[in-house]
């Protein structure tokens, strides 16, 4: 199976500063659904880092081969309040598909129209995104990573901020686009309850990488959330 993400023996460090990862061997295969979780310093976000290239290895080797990689940062709903409709935060997902900053083509806007109908927000396309409820904002935003048409989705914390409910759907959601569409996802998070039934790996990172496999597998401790969070 052809890889979409590779790290080799990778270690990190910021500046002179103790190692945050070391000796990391992680790969992707495209298609896959995979959980980065672990506790608050444990390096899950470095990892993420590094793998969207804005950090690089202080040794080994960081290979991203999606040829489209869509990233849904933390905190992605600030700035909500403006007064952008579903439907404009949507078409700015296919902005680097225009040329250059031209007007968007009949083709993005059919990409804008599916990308909003796939999340389930058809019905809100002229809402204001202040309009709507924590989950459904959380929705815009991956519509609009979708709108790139994405062969990899990274997502992280995409559930903070949203409700016990709201967490259950959207990981739902996210198995369907990624069965539905063939995308590879990254979901990097603290807690992987809500996706813990949906993904096919889970990976715990704790300054190494501490459990790689499906969450079957994986030790019962880990399963407690202070246990992660610690």
């Amino acid at each position: 199976m052809p890889l979409a993400v590779r790290l080799e023996h990778v270690s990190f460090a910021y500046g002179h500063g103790p190692l945050v990862l070391r000796d990391v061997d992680f790969t992707v295969e495209r298609g896959e659904f995979v959980a980065i979780a672990g506790p608050n310093g444990g390096g899950k976000t470095t990892l993420l880092r590094l793998v969207l290239g804005l950090e690089q290895p202080t040794s080994g080797r960081v290979e991203v081969q999606a040829r489209r990689l869509a990233y849904l940062p933390q905190r992605a709903q600030s700035g909500v309040d403006t007064p952008l409709t579903v439907e404009e935060l949507v078409a700015a997902g296919r902005m680097p598909r225009t040329r250059l900053a031209g007007p968007l083509r009949s083709t993005d806007h059919d990409a804008v129209r599916e990308a909003i109908a796939r999340v389930g927000l058809g019905a809100s396309a002229k809402r204001r995104l202040s309009t709507l409820s924590g989950g459904q904002q959380q929705r815009a935003f991956i519509a609009k990573a979708l709108a790139g048409n994405p062969d990899l989705l990274v997502l992280d914390e995409p559930t903070t901020g949203v409700d016990a409910e709201a967490q259950e759907s959207l990981a739902a959601l996210l198995e369907q686009l990624h069965r539905e569409l063939d995308v590879t996802v990254l979901y990097v998070s603290h807690e992987f309850g809500a996706v813990e039934r949906f993904v096919e790996r889970i990976v715990l990172v704790r300054g190494a990488i501490v459990f790689d496999g499906p969450p079957s597998d994986l030790p019962g401790v880990w399963h407690d959330p202070s246990h992660v969070h610690a």
